[in-house]
């Protein structure tokens, strides 16, 4: 199953960069003054530095919709449809993600013509948006369905704002997204957007999948911190430290992509 992520992404380490989407309509931070085309344009701004800083691809995300849903309304899906149709970069593979709902991303990326999606899957977690259960037999039946078998699933068992229900070591959880849900790549995150997780966790899986898969960091990345990371990982997702003061939410600075592409290039 890697073979799509390789393809995808060549590169011996690919940079995912996010390309943050801010809140969407209905949502309690959305700016309504702005509308949707306020959105467009803050994404484009920093999507135009990561393209020509020459990150490996971008990764579009409503990060801003807190609190987070685990059920896309109509008006998301529209919007972020959009958003990522209108930003798409020619320059380099693009992906989508939804928070929290797999199926609306899926959509998305098919409709804009994405060459990968992130969610969490497999497994059940208790989350700060209740009791969750993704479903990833439905989610890859439903690919195969919409004719998008090219598109690559990123699968994500350390889900940021959630621990897992059950008692299964990380390691054992992700070989087994592997085996029996056919991941391409599992993600390894830490408790929250921005934060990294232990050393010790992205060995775990590092060493349980034994090649079968790449490993990809998914939260917490710097270029203060890839060097020790990047024995362990296939690929890095990074959003926060490209972010004017290290922070999620706000706008990408130049410099910072720079030093962190730097970094991982000289790991």
């Amino acid at each position: 199953m890697s073979e799509r992520f390789r393809r995808i992404f060549p590169a011996p380490r690919p940079v995912i960069a996010m390309a943050h989407v801010p809140a969407l309509p209905g949502s309690p931070l959305y700016d309504s003054s702005a509308g949707v085309q306020g959105a467009i344009d803050d994404v484009r701004r920093d999507l135009e530095i990561l393209v020509d800083e020459g990150v490996d691809a971008v990764l579009f995300c409503n990060e801003n919709d807190r609190p987070y849903l685990l059920e896309a309304p109509p008006v998301h899906v529209a919007a972020m449809a959009r958003i990522v149709g209108e930003l798409s970069p020619a320059e380099c593979p693009f992906g989508v993600d939804y928070l929290w709902d797999a199926c609306a991303a899926l959509g998305i990326a098919v409709a804009c013509g994405a060459a990968f999606m992130r969610e969490v899957m497999p497994g059940v977690y208790e989350s700060d948006m209740g009791l969750w259960q993704p479903d990833a037999a439905a989610l890859l039946r439903d690919r195969s369905a919409y004719a998008a078998d090219d598109l690559c699933v990123l699968m994500n068992v350390t889900p940021e704002f959630a621990s897992p229900i059950g008692s299964r070591p990380l390691g054992m959880r992700a070989r087994s997204a592997v085996v029996s849900s056919l991941a391409e790549a599992i993600l390894v995150s830490g408790p929250m957007a921005g934060a990294e997780p232990s050393l010790d966790a992205v060995r775990e899986v590092r060493e349980a999948l034994a090649g079968s898969a790449p490993v990809v960091l998914n939260t917490g990345a710097k270029a203060a911190n890839i060097a020790a990371f990047a024995p362990f990982v296939d690929g890095v997702v990074v959003g926060s430290d490209l972010k004017r003061d290290g922070g999620t939410w706000n706008p990408v600075e130049r410099e910072r992509v720079r030093r962190f592409l730097d970094a991982v290039r000289s790991a």
